[in-house]
């Protein structure tokens, strides 16, 4: 079992930046990769951004890519969501979740299913 904790969120203007962070405890050791999703009112959770464990891969969704960075600290259990040049549209509640023992199918990569565990959610408010 691993547990997950997230921060980071706020009130950004457009064009700014913020950092999301998560924190895994528990059966740290089983987790092959580490991902990031986003919920809006009225819509479907989305995906982020991807990260394997190794730091091999990273994903991004099409509307991230240029603007957001994934990236991991394994020594720390936590693994992080740069994101820069906000707009509006990325106002949402951002989750991270981590895919436990076996390899991340790249092919469904926001396959919620792939996912056990979710972190609480950080809400991100991009507004003049």
């Amino acid at each position: 079992q691993v547990q997950l904790e997230e921060s980071g969120g706020g009130v950004v203007q457009p064009g700014g930046s913020l950092r999301l962070s998560c924190v895994a405890s528990g059966r740290t050791f089983s987790i092959t990769s580490m991902g990031w999703f986003r919920q809006a009112p009225g819509k479907e959770r989305e995906f982020v951004a991807a990260i394997r464990s190794t730091g091999e891969n990273t994903w991004y969704g099409d509307s991230m890519k240029g603007r957001f960075i994934v990236s991991r600290d394994n020594a720390k259990n936590s693994w992080y969501l740069q994101m820069n040049s906000l707009k509006p549209e990325d106002s949402a509640v951002y989750y991270c979740a981590v895919k436990m023992n076996t390899r991340l199918i790249q092919s469904s990569l926001g396959d919620h299913a792939q996912y056990s565990t979710w972190g609480q959610g950080t809400q991100v408010i991009v507004s003049s």
